[in-house]
């Protein structure tokens, strides 16, 4: 696969000086970009399923009509932690 490039940008030093604070030993600023390029991606990702799931639950509720109150779902995921946590 070919590669491309990520436009370069501007920051304030300090920004600069924070970020090259954290590098693990041997990592360059640019491999810490591009990690946290590439986790910023799969956060965004993740929101996004996590928003279309939670539409098509609606959607799903609003044509069946079935509906769960908010106490009952609770329980039942603090039951599951429970039963998860006790093993």
């Amino acid at each position: 696969m070919k590669t491309s490039t990520i436009p370069t940008f501007r920051v304030e030093p300090e920004l600069r000086q924070a970020a090259e604070s954290v590098l693990h030993s041997n990592e360059s600023l640019s491999s810490f970009v591009l990690q946290s390029l590439r986790a910023g991606i799969k956060q965004r990702q993740a929101q996004q399923e996590f928003i279309a799931r939670g539409l098509a639950s609606r959607d799903e509720a609003r044509k069946t009509g079935e509906y769960f109150k908010a106490d009952d779902v609770l329980h039942e995921l603090d039951s599951m932690l429970s039963h998860v946590e006790s093993k």
